[in-house]
Parts: C-alpha cells; structure tokens; sequence
C-alpha cells in the first residue's frame, strides 16, 4: 500500500469526497499538491481568504494551510523565499471556526485549476 497520495487540492478544487475516507481505512495520508492553486484564479487576493486572513493576522496561504490542517491533510507549499518559508509554518497558534470553513467551502469551483484527472490522456501523460 502506498503511504501518501499527492492529489491537487486548493480551496477552488476542495475534494469534499469519499476519497480521504477511503485513504483513511487504508492508512494513506493525502498530500494537497498545489495548495495554492500555482496563484492561479487571485487565490493570494481573494476576498474571502483575505477577510478571515485579517481576523487572525494571517496571510491566505497560512489560511489555505491552516484549512488543510484541519482536514487532516498536508499541504505541500512551496517557496524558495525564507519569509514565506517561515510563514508557511506560522500555522498552529490559530483554529479556524465553523463559519470560516462555510466560507472557504463558497470557493469551491467546479473542478481542477490545471487539468481533468478523470481524461484517460491525462492519465496516459503521467
């Protein structure tokens, strides 16, 4: 059995699915590869994360990270920038509430940032 699974999540590609509960009974951990959305879509400016990011003195991606923390899954950041590093980790002297995660939920679009996983030539390419 594989020890991780490495899938694309980000608060527009949120994967509220069965497929962290299935990983779950296998003993798999699910790594969000691209937490961020690669910036794509405003993700560092978006109003909501920027709201809930000021409530807390908190930038988005410590939002975006502090959000997959709570689900239990880690989040693959990268930085080559030592402050964005140390932020990055500045994630634990905070707890989001029930109404930021209804918040960050609206976010949700209607699927992948970058590609369709489910296309067989998607899967052919990897």
């Amino acid at each position: 059995m594989p020890q991780v699974n490495q899938i694309e999540i980000n608060p527009f590609h949120q994967r509220e699915d069965d497929l962290q509960n299935a990983l779950s009974r296998g003993n798999v951990q699910l790594e969000a590869w691209a937490p961020f959305a690669e910036g794509k879509n405003g993700i560092f400016e978006n109003e909501i994360l920027l709201e809930i990011g000021n409530k807390y003195g908190k930038s988005s991606a410590q939002i975006i990270l502090r959000w997959l923390y709570e689900r239990g899954i880690v989040g693959l950041a990268k930085s080559v920038k030592k402050d964005r590093m140390k932020q990055n980790i500045d994630i634990f002297d905070f707890s989001l509430t029930a109404e930021d995660k209804v918040k960050i939920a609206t976010l949700q679009t209607s699927g992948s940032q970058f590609f369709n996983h489910d296309d067989p030539k998607t899967v052919d390419f990897f």
